[in-house]
């Protein structure tokens, strides 16, 4: 067999997408020391040629991986060869190829530029896997690392989220953040898409929290400026804290759009300050409109007051969920039905608890019918326009 014949073999054998073990041997004397120089010499017995496909439905997760806007990068210390098989077997042909020896002329900047464009890499040492991740994470990427082997130790440690497998060597499970007991990447993908999801009713907390939260304070500050009386009870107070967190335990299992799933988010906090600095004053604006109706139309007193405020600051800051829970048409997008009845719930308990025994003891007393009216007109006004506020502030999230 010659060099040329062997080469084309070997070469064959890994377009196939086999990795190749050439097997030599050479005669040697019983009493001969075995050396680096031993090695030379040997005669070519044949090939040991290993398969090592993908898992089944791997094609179809990338595919949807990518869709969702994660975007995927094999390194490999196998031959582009191999790689190359391996792209076209998962939906990835037609992608450029970049060898370790390209690598090792390259600055850091100039990696993370070629890394962001590349998707495959071939012949690639330990630390050049290493070094791809850190020049990933300092263009601003998040980066997940898969990987089961001895040398993927460092780059596992390296990503921002290591991932190996229940069958990995002990130091690649040591290393990695999440451990995989199912095979295939639909795990993975299920796992982004949940995070996603997770995030997307952190958000609505928060929008829900922090404008609540703020133009409370602002309308009790201003109020306790001009009411010969504190605008609401220590207990009421608790009280009303205590049922609008009620309202907000099912926001974590809420559902999410589905445009909000389908691509990356970051933190952005000065969306949230925005929202706080908006939707806040009108929240207070609102509470302002209340006190003025309380006192000079229905010439509330101080226990006529504090359950008008009670109701209407109740149902205000609580059915706002409705509206902030997506970043859409909230006439289109469905609450979960924990959230539906808990919000609803809780509402309905603000205007209840006066007509219960224990209206006596928390302070409350009965509201006229035209004042329940009025909070039910004032709400759906202050949700419309938290809608229109939110679309304007939300935009650059969408």
């Amino acid at each position: 067999l010659s060099r040329d014949s062997a080469r084309k073999t070997f070469e064959a054998l890994e377009a196939e997408g086999h990795r190749v073990l050439g097997v030599a041997y050479r005669s040697m004397a019983t009493d001969e020391v075995v050396s680096l120089e031993s090695e030379r010499g040997l005669i070519l017995a044949g090939f040991l040629a290993f398969s090592d496909p993908p898992a089944e439905g791997v094609t179809q997760t990338i595919a949807a991986l990518r869709a969702d806007g994660v975007a995927i990068k094999v390194i490999s210390g196998d031959s582009e060869l191999v790689v190359q098989h391996l792209m076209s077997s998962v939906g990835l042909a037609g992608q450029e190829i970049v060898l370790g020896r390209e690598m090792d002329g390259m600055t850091d900047q100039a990696l993370a530029h070629k890394a962001e464009r590349s998707t495959a890499f071939a012949r690639i040492s330990p630390s050049q896997k290493t070094r791809i991740l850190l020049a990933l994470r300092n263009r601003g990427h998040v980066v997940g690392f898969l990987g089961d082997g001895i040398n993927d130790a460092p780059s596992l440690r390296a990503a921002d989220v290591g991932i190996s497998v229940s069958g990995a060597v002990e130091v690649a499970r040591e290393a990695a953040d999440i451990i995989l007991t199912r095979p295939g990447l639909q795990p993975i993908h299920q796992g982004i898409l949940e995070g996603r999801r997770a995030f997307g009713n952190v958000m609505k907390y928060l929008f829900m929290g922090t404008s609540s939260n703020f133009g409370n304070m602002l309308s009790m500050a201003v109020a306790s400026f001009f009411l010969p009386f504190l605008p609401m009870l220590p207990t009421q107070i608790l009280l009303n804290n205590f049922l609008y967190d009620m309202a907000q335990i099912a926001i974590p299992m809420d559902k999410v759009d589905d445009d909000w799933t389908q691509r990356p988010r970051r933190w952005d906090f000065g969306v949230i300050r925005n929202f706080m600095l908006y939707v806040g004053p009108i929240s207070s604006l609102y509470d302002f409109l209340t006190f003025f109706v309380l006192l000079h139309y229905f010439h509330a007193g101080e226990e006529e007051f504090h359950t008008g405020w009670f109701a209407e600051s109740l149902a205000t800051q609580t059915l706002v969920v409705f509206v902030i829970r997506t970043f859409g048409n909230p006439l289109r997008s469905r609450p979960s039905a924990g959230l539906a009845i808990t919000a609803t719930a809780v509402t309905a308990c603000a205007f209840l608890l006066p007509y219960t025994p224990l209206a006596v003891p928390l302070g409350f007393t009965s509201l006229p019918f035209l004042y329940v009216a009025f909070v039910a007109i004032a709400t759906v006004t202050y949700l419309g326009l938290v809608e229109v506020i939110k679309r304007q502030v939300v935009r650059r999230l969408r």
